[in-house]
């Protein structure tokens, strides 16, 4: 008697251009924030606390594995948890606005503010129609 393996019932979403592009943003974005915690801010500086650094490169490390995983099965989970991930890193970074802190740091976190919103938006564009 032969036995056969069940066939695969999960199909794999079709990536678009724009959704690889938003996942690989997303990913190098991850990849600068995973530091954050073995960066700290320099004693008698303005800066965001240890524990906020702990969560950035914690969430960077969650973003970047979820993007893996996303971009190797095609799963849509993983890449909104790579989005939300991400999303609360930048999040985190807002109170640079309100507080004194350098213009090139403001500049920085208003580019990482724009680019969260590019790559959420390429993430979550409909994919590829079969």
């Amino acid at each position: 008697m032969t036995t056969t393996a069940p066939a695969d019932t999960t199909t794999r979403a079709p990536w678009s251009t724009k959704n690889k592009v938003g996942l690989g943003l997303a990913m190098a974005y991850a990849l600068v924030n995973l530091p954050s915690a073995f960066t700290p801010v320099p004693e008698g500086e303005t800066g965001p606390p240890m524990a906020i650094l702990w969560a950035c490169t914690v969430l960077a490390a969650v973003a970047l594995g979820a993007g893996v995983m996303a971009w190797r099965t095609g799963s849509r989970p993983a890449a909104r948890l790579t989005a939300a991930s991400m999303i609360i890193v930048t999040l985190t970074s807002l109170p640079a606005f309100f507080v004194d802190v350098s213009a090139g740091i403001k500049v920085l976190v208003a580019a990482g503010v724009l680019l969260t919103v590019v790559f959420t938006v390429l993430i979550f564009s409909p994919g590829k129609r079969s």
